[in-house]
């Protein structure tokens, strides 16, 4: 997959080509369909597909107080946007300038004359242009007028919920992972390094790694099952997401206990991935350490007992992660 960062980059470098133009936060099922019918469309019309999305994410220029957070950021999107088989992705910078351009001016400069784009698949809700003042009827009219198709997808819903990234970050706030990852097609998970200043030697021989800061959105503060892959080596685990009141001093952790764990080898660089498969239960306060630690041990059998139930489309394998 080549990664293009300007319009002029790609300027007529790939021919004809069928395009998608979105955020894709979250990678879910809906953008999959999208994304398998175009690299199915470009192989029957001898075109290239291109997915065209933006950096930083639009709300982050538009509103920059909103606080968004991401589903997917950038490498992990482009990481995903790989493995669908399109040929092309144009990340393109996200500027005011760029939010100025009416629906025509846009199609006209990013998709006809930068793409030379003869198909453009979208879903029923997009909007683009200046104010979001242009959606599926507007970029139907100008197909027509500039020579391009438009293939126009209705909702997608999963056992009655809307397939949406807004859905799914609201489900992650409640903690509720099993239920986004259905509309995800895929276990919600993060990927960070371990926490720094934890004392790294040669081996690493606890089994609990707090992961280093991370900015994006995370599952609701909660204890969940999950599996962690730790470099190339994945591990059955329990992972706390929350402030650990127990212990006093309230602080943002991210901290997982690998059930399966031998002495490993651990850098502070090393890429630690956290697939989050089922809620246990909220955080809460305990009333000692000795109160908490029995907790963590009921914790511990319920994941087990979870982990051996037979699987379950969706649930990662170690060999699928």
């Amino acid at each position: 997959m080549q990664i293009f960062h300007k319009l002029d980059e790609i300027r007529g470098a790939l021919g004809h080509s069928i395009v998608s133009v979105g955020n894709f936060d979250g990678m879910h099922r809906a953008h999959l369909r999208v994304l398998g019918e175009i690299v199915s469309r470009s192989k029957q019309r001898g075109a290239k597909s291109v997915v065209v999305t933006f950096e930083p994410h639009p709300v982050r220029i538009l509103r920059p107080d909103s606080g968004l957070k991401l589903l997917t950021p950038t490498p992990e999107k482009l990481r995903l946007l790989q493995q669908t088989g399109i040929d092309a992705v144009l990340l393109l910078p996200f500027t005011r300038d760029l939010s100025l351009l009416s629906p025509r001016d846009f199609v006209q400069r990013v998709l006809c004359d930068g793409l030379a784009a003869v198909e453009l698949h979208e879903g029923y809700n997009f909007r683009f242009g200046h104010k979001a003042s242009g959606d599926i009827d507007v970029l139907q009219e100008l197909g027509r007028e500039l020579g391009f198709e438009v293939v126009a997808y209705p909702e997608m819903r999963v056992r009655g919920e809307s397939v949406s990234s807004t859905r799914i970050r609201e489900l992650m706030r409640e903690g509720r992972v099993s239920r986004a990852r259905s509309l995800l097609a895929r276990p919600f998970s993060i990927r960070s390094t371990p926490g720094r200043g934890r004392g790294y030697g040669a081996r690493y021989t606890v089994p609990t790694i707090n992961l280093s800061h991370y900015d994006e959105l995370a599952p609701g503060d909660g204890v969940y099952v999950t599996q962690t892959r730790v470099a190339d080596e994945c591990f059955d685990s329990v992972t706390n997401v929350g402030t650990r009141p127990t212990f006093g001093t309230e602080s943002f952790a991210i901290e997982t206990h690998l059930l399966n764990f031998h002495p490993l080898e651990l850098t502070a660089e090393t890429e630690i991935e956290i697939f989050f498969l089922s809620r246990l239960r909220d955080e809460i306060k305990f009333s000692s350490v000795e109160a908490l630690r029995e907790q963590i041990g009921r914790d511990i059998r319920k994941a087990r007992r979870y982990l051996r139930l037979p699987r379950t489309e969706g649930r990662p394998l170690q060999a699928s992660i």
